[in-house]
């Protein structure tokens, strides 16, 4: 029998590959000094129930359809259609703001201007690469995967021992009182907690490889565990490393991580340079981790009638989901192309905040799901079962599903009329409609086929 090729080794490193968002860290550190109480917190009332519940789901319902099938199992096909959409849609709008983000960082490190048609050039060759890749199964590019997660590492630990260095001899950039931990609730820093979220999300990805597993029942849950210390290790550390170097209110969103560096360092030098090229090769490594699990997603939901038929188109050979690899250089290349002539200075933050707020979109209905499974369908084998009662088991649910809600309010509604507020939130309320519209439509489209077919197959009987 041939052996699989996923390890647990291999699982550690795709958990910290996929939820390990190197490129999210300076959105974050944005919130300030009380980012520390929001990273503690949420570790502990979202990640690790939502790792929980997805391990328990991964493991019970493990076919490739994923969240989707989870959802539709507990609540019917138009909901898991919703978070099929939802869950897909996040990754092109994602692709588009990383492949800004490339280009940026390769001009950043090498001191370089590129022109528009040459930007946007460069950016359409990242996200066709992506595509192309995507297109073999993950345990054919694991190596990337790998090498990504050790980059990410080492890029963590590199930053958290500057800072500490940094801080030790020069002080500290930002204060780190015990009142400046303290959370603030004004709407800037409401409106960034959703990208800790958004840093904590990925496990169930992780949970699509079981059939590349040698034993996924106990690799799964021991990659959550391990994982998860990890990556939150590595989350905290570089937070320190970026609040010790670059004041609050100087951090970009996009060029932070690289200028966290050069000030930690004081110029731009050979080792910048080599953290810069880790850091774009890690951006494209987190489009190929997620691909498979979101594309499988899409392709499952279309073999299922939920979703048009061009997302199940697969290759015959390997059954990979070409249709919805195609789609997502299809809309990324789009995305990329009007980019230009989009009233927003930061593009980067433009798709990545909206890329955030389709994909925490997607998660919701995961928490209810998960109680609902567990009541309609209690006789089935759960190779890991969430401890508790049912009490224990409704706040493990119903606590992350209201984090979710707020921090999604919080990222699109203007939350106050202020010129900042507004021209911020509006653009990504208007783009979060507007996805939703789509999926809308793409979904009635799909029902109508999917009945039109029902009723043809009941006139040949």
């Amino acid at each position: 029998m041939k052996k699989k090729k996923f390890r647990l080794f291999d699982a550690v490193l795709m958990a910290v590959c996929v939820i390990l968002v190197v490129e999210s860290a300076a959105p974050a550190a944005a919130i300030g000094s009380s980012q520390f109480f929001w990273w503690i917190a949420l570790l502990i009332l979202f990640f690790l129930p939502y790792g929980m519940i997805s391990a328990e789901l991964g493991t019970t319902y493990d076919d490739e359809g994923g969240i989707y099938d989870w959802v539709k199992r507990a609540f019917g096909g138009k909901w898991g259609a919703r978070v099929a959409w939802l869950y897909w849609i996040n990754y092109p709008i994602w692709m588009a703001s990383l492949a800004v983000l490339f280009v940026e960082v390769f001009t950043q490190i090498f001191e370089l201007h590129f022109s528009t048609p040459l930007s946007i050039a460069i950016q359409l060759v990242f996200v066709w690469l992506v595509v192309f890749i995507s297109c073999f199964p993950v345990s054919e590019s694991k190596w990337v995967l790998n090498i990504a997660a050790f980059c990410k590492v080492f890029i963590m630990l590199s930053l958290g021992a500057l800072g500490i260095y940094f801080a030790a001899t020069k002080g500290l950039a930002n204060d780190f009182s015990g009142k400046a931990l303290l959370p603030s609730f004004d709407a800037e820093s409401l409106s960034f907690i959703s990208i800790i979220l958004f840093n904590f999300l990925g496990f169930e990805v992780v949970t699509t490889m079981a059939s590349d597993m040698e034993n996924p029942k106990r690799q799964i849950p021991q990659a959550l565990i391990w994982g998860g210390v990890l990556i939150a290790f590595f989350y905290l550390l570089a937070a320190f490393g970026m609040g010790a170097a670059i004041p609050t209110s100087e951090l970009s969103t996009s060029g932070g991580l690289i200028d966290s560096f050069i000030m930690l360092i004081g110029s731009i030098n050979p080792f910048v340079i080599i953290i810069g090229l880790m850091f774009m090769f890690t951006l494209m490594a987190n489009l190929i981790s997620w691909a498979l699990g979101v594309n499988y997603v899409a392709l499952y939901a279309a073999k299922n009638h939920d979703l048009p038929g061009i997302f199940g188109k697969a290759n015959p050979k390997n059954e990979m989901p070409i249709g919805a690899s195609v789609l997502n250089g299809i809309v990324a290349s789009a995305l990329i192309i009007v980019a230009p002539i989009i009233p927003n200075e930061d593009i980067f933050w433009a798709f990545f905040a909206l890329n955030v707020v389709a994909l925490l979109g997607s998660y919701i209905m995961m928490f209810p799901a998960f109680l609902k499974l567990r009541k309609i369908d209690p006789d089935r084998e759960r190779p890991f079962k969430v401890p508790g009662g049912k009490v224990f088991l409704s706040i493990l649910t119903i606590v992350p599903m209201i984090l979710l809600v707020i921090t999604l309010i919080c990222s699109a509604v203007p939350l106050n009329t202020s010129t900042a507020e507004l021209s911020e939130k509006i653009p990504i309320l208007i783009g979060t409609v507007a996805c939703v519209i789509i999926g809308e439509i793409c979904i009635a489209t799909a029902g109508k086929k999917k009945k039109k077919a029902s009723v043809l197959s009941e006139n040949d009987r």
